[in-house]
């Protein structure tokens, strides 16, 4: 078995992590024991390019049990939990090509690894496995039942492909699921990202104006958890609905262009790049500090805030201090990375364990449905998102009401008057 991690000893509490993890993830828990029983992915080969850390183990766990031959690689270079990669090779027998830290060169080659795979199915972080056999393996498209993308910005990316007739086979944009985006995005995005803001800077967040640029799912979460925490949150947004319900929900918005003089933390979640560029760095105050939570680090232009800087100082880890040619400093968190992963854990398992029930539901759905499926994005069937909901509502000891029979013969006529 083939594999390229930081320290196969790490491997006695990687396990740990990983049964840990487990013990909040009941959903697909359930999955795993009913696809240890079918066998559904029996022979197939599976390259999965995700954020390699305890909760994704259990995903890569399940896979393998379904009867898939399965190959994990890093997604994001500081994601990495190198003790959960030694422990999926040693005590799992995965193949995992991940180190923390991992340069672009490193990273390029890990996902060529994965291709070398010849994977019938692609699970994706960002799209970035699919754009590269798309352009650079043309002669693999049809080998490649479909593919699962679990982000944001992985599905602005495949519906361009879609859009551009590139899109050789189907993919189903997990993300779009409501078991996903309303409670990984909002939930485990707010949380784990002001969780990386604490332990990389130890700050107090309470009094703070913190900017939370993008009002999306994440944008949400991230602007709910620090206004838990007392900070006075800014949001600023490009679309008018959204920003309105950024002021309703009680956040000042307005343009970065005035925000930026203001702000103590900046946080962005939008996908898009350059959301903080050289000019937002130079109107900024003495020691604002920086973050991403987005999918790519092009979220702030870290190229250019290198290039106004004279000096920089890593003053802990996951925190540099960037003093620039003005005089004034700046403060960049997990190197302009998702400094939820970077400088914490990420997700909380128990949210991840229904994002990774979609991810594997999806997976079986495509193999199920070979050939059957339109070369575009889906998105996964209603009914396996309430399944979801379901079993974790079971999991959770939740009850809930259940429609009578006359509810329901209401519900589904138009000749029962009010």
């Amino acid at each position: 078995m083939k594999y390229e991690i930081k320290d196969i000893n790490l491997a006695e509490q990687g396990k740990n992590q990983i049964e840990w993890a487990n013990k909040d993830m009941p959903v697909l828990e359930l999955i795993r024991e009913r696809f240890a029983k079918e066998k559904p992915l029996t022979g197939i080969r599976i390259a999965a390019c995700c954020h390699v850390t305890k909760e994704t183990a259990n995903l890569a766990r399940t896979l393998k049990e379904g009867g898939a031959d399965a190959v994990l690689i890093a997604s994001n270079p500081l994601s990495t939990q190198d003790d959960v990669a030694a422990s999926l090779v040693k005590d799992y027998e995965i193949q995992v090509f991940a180190i923390k830290g991992e340069d672009t060169e490193t990273y390029l080659k890990h996902v060529n690894i994965a291709l070398d795979h010849r994977p019938q199915i692609i699970i994706d972080d960002g799209s970035d496995v699919v754009a590269t056999i798309t352009q650079e393996r043309p002669e693999q498209l049809s080998e490649v039942i479909g593919s699962t993308e679990e982000t944001t910005t992985g599905i602005v990316r495949l519906k361009a492909m879609e859009k551009d007739g590139k899109l050789s086979f189907p993919a189903f944009a997990v993300n779009d699921s409501q078991t996903k985006h309303l409670f990984d995005n909002r939930y485990g995005t707010g949380q784990s990202t002001l969780d990386g803001v604490i332990r990389a800077t130890n700050m107090l967040i309470a009094g703070k104006n913190v900017v939370v640029v993008g009002y999306g799912w994440c944008g949400k979460g991230a602007a709910m958890r620090a206004k838990g925490l007392g900070a006075n949150v800014i949001v600023t947004e490009i679309d008018p609905i959204k920003a309105i319900e950024a002021v309703l929900d009680g956040f000042r918005v307005m343009p970065i262009n005035r925000a930026a003089p203001i702000g103590d933390l900046f946080i962005t979640v939008t996908g898009n790049r350059h959301v903080i560029d050289t000019h937002h760095f130079e109107q900024m105050k003495d020691l604002a500090i920086v973050c991403n939570s987005g999918h790519f680090d092009l979220e702030i232009n870290v190229a250019g805030l290198n290039e106004m800087t004279k000096e920089k100082k890593q003053i802990r880890p996951f925190l540099d201090r960037h003093i620039l040619n003005n005089g004034k400093s700046v403060v960049l968190l997990g190197e302009g990375r998702l400094v939820n992963l970077a400088a914490a854990e990420g997700h909380p398992a128990s949210v991840m364990d229904m994002s990774f029930a979609n991810q594997a539901l999806a997976v079986e759905t495509l193999v199920k449905k070979q050939g059957q499926l339109e070369n575009k994005v889906h998105i996964l069937p209603e009914e396996v998102d309430r399944e979801i909901a379901s079993l974790k509502l079971k999991a959770m000891g939740v009850q809930i009401d259940v429609l009578t029979p006359e509810m329901l013969e209401y519900l589904n006529s138009w000749t029962i008057g009010t």
